[in-house]
């Protein structure tokens, strides 16, 4: 018996022995591991954009497509189901005045049509209450939009709403002013139809603000929101430009140089009050805003900064820094018997390219970029996309770092575009577009931040997850 207990033992030794021999073998001869590289999204050409002109009868609208594209697209210009122009050949400007009382122009753009698509409107008047030279991009449904300029006690401010998609939005508006946030008696949620189309004068939400920032969103489905100021006193009238979303690093290009009253508004929307630093970047770099150097923002509301003097009449850029999100822009006042306004706001850099739709110069109309790099030095191609005839070579546009570059573009003697691409080694460039034109009684001018073009999308990466599957 107890050899038998003995054998047993001895045998489950053995098996023990053989199997560690045989793990050990196998770890040891085990291949090794081999690092996956980390999926990255995909840069991919867009194929669909949709952008809607707010109010373009009696205006000017330019539509284009940069050259390059290839392959089958369509581009359809409808105005509450009438189609205006088919376009389907890129690098070709489409440039005409819209009849008045047309509603919202909607630009739909497939294919090889809608890599880069940009649309504009500009009207000019000389004379009258509304006197001025008013631009502003066609822009692209979203769920939030910002807005930030003066408020209905310093103008008529319109808001334009528009619903191009095949689904009801569900839209509300906040309102942020020098008090505080304003909730007026028709700031509630509402309903937008598809294809309905909306104004609403800014008076009826908040009476009271001098300034103000606009905050458009949806809780279902996306609206395009555009808004026109038509200073009181006839003291001029443009659009605000759609500000970046709400940062703790803001960039305000497009400022443009020359005499003239420059405010700048920030708004906070963090519950406490915030200090935000402000340095503006000139052509000969970084300027110091002796006694402007800070602003501080109390919680919720807009505050300004007089900066006329500060930035010494030349073409520049700010950049704001804060602890908690804001909103930005500026107001630019031009001189003359009967002064004209302009805005710019926040921006983006444009990573992706930038493409300008309207642009005017000869005779007394000027057209010019204001480029800035903040950071690194920047290098960009520009090119001049006419709008009859080809678009001719690019030529490369340096900026210094820390500096602000003005690019007076060529006369042209008709309507043109413009392509902007940043270069292999460029550091972050944001930039602007300054129109004027030399009337009776002054300048009239309009500004524009260049918004990135709508030429890539970045598809997130596809990776196996059971989140798929799972409740």
């Amino acid at each position: 018996m107890k050899s038998l207990i003995e054998n047993r033992f001895g045998l489950l030794v053995l098996v023990l022995v053989a199997l560690l021999a045989l793990y050990g073998v196998a770890f040891a001869t085990q291949p090794k591991a081999v690092a996956m590289p980390v999926p990255k999204a995909q840069k991919v050409p867009v194929a669909s954009v949709t952008a809607v002109c707010p109010d373009p009868g009696e205006t000017d609208v330019g539509v284009v497509t940069p050259p390059g594209g290839q392959g089958p697209g369509a581009t359809t210009l409808d105005a509450k189901g009438k189609t205006l122009a088919t376009l389907d050949a890129p690098g070709n400007l489409w440039h005409e005045k819209i009849p008045a009382k047309s509603p919202p122009l909607v630009v739909t753009a497939t294919g090889s049509m809608a890599a880069g698509l940009e649309a504009a409107q500009t009207r000019e008047e000389t004379g009258g209450a509304q006197r001025g030279l008013a631009g502003v991009r066609c822009s692209e449904p979203v769920a939030s939009t910002w807005l930030i300029g003066p408020g209905p006690s310093a103008a008529d401010v319109t808001l334009h709403l528009t619903n191009a998609d095949l689904a009801p939005a569900i839209v509300e508006i906040m309102v942020y002013s020098g008090e505080g946030p304003v909730v007026g008696d028709s700031g509630g949620a509402f309903t937008i139809k598809p294809g309905e189309s909306r104004t609403i004068d800014v008076r009826d939400l908040a009476s009271s603000p001098l300034v103000m920032a606009v905050e458009v969103r949806t809780s279902s489905g996306r609206v395009t929101a555009a808004a026109r100021a038509v200073m009181n006193n006839g003291r001029g009238v443009d659009w605000l430009p759609v500000s970046a979303a709400p940062a703790t690093r803001v960039v305000v290009p497009g400022i443009p140089g020359g005499g003239g009253k420059r405010e700048l508004l920030v708004a906070s929307i963090s519950e406490a009050d915030t200090l935000v630093e402000v340095k503006a970047l000139t052509p000969d770099g970084t300027y110091a805003l002796k006694g402007r150097e800070l602003v501080e923002v109390p919680a919720g509301s807009v505050a300004t900064l007089d900066l006329s003097s500060g930035i010494g009449g030349q073409p520049s850029a700010l950049v704001l820094t804060s602890d908690t999100p804001i909103v930005a822009g500026v107001i630019v006042t031009g001189t003359g018997a009967r002064s004209e306004v302009a805005f710019t706001a926040g921006a983006t850099p444009i990573d992706l390219g930038s493409v300008v739709a309207d642009n005017r110069t000869g005779g007394k109309k000027s057209s010019r970029l204001l480029l800035t790099a903040p950071e690194a030095a920047g290098k960009v191609s520009v090119q001049v996309v006419p709008r009859k005839g080809e678009a001719s070579p690019p030529s490369e546009v340096n900026i210094a770092a820390s500096r602000t570059r003005e690019i007076k573009l060529p006369k042209m003697g008709d309507a043109f575009s413009v392509v902007v691409l940043p270069l292999s080694g460029s550091g972050p460039v944001y930039g602007g577009r300054v129109m004027d034109e030399s009337v009776k009684g002054g300048l009239v001018l309009t500004a524009q931040p260049l918004a990135p073009a709508r030429l890539w999308a970045l598809v997130p990466p596809i990776t196996e997850s059971v989140a798929t599957v799972l409740p």
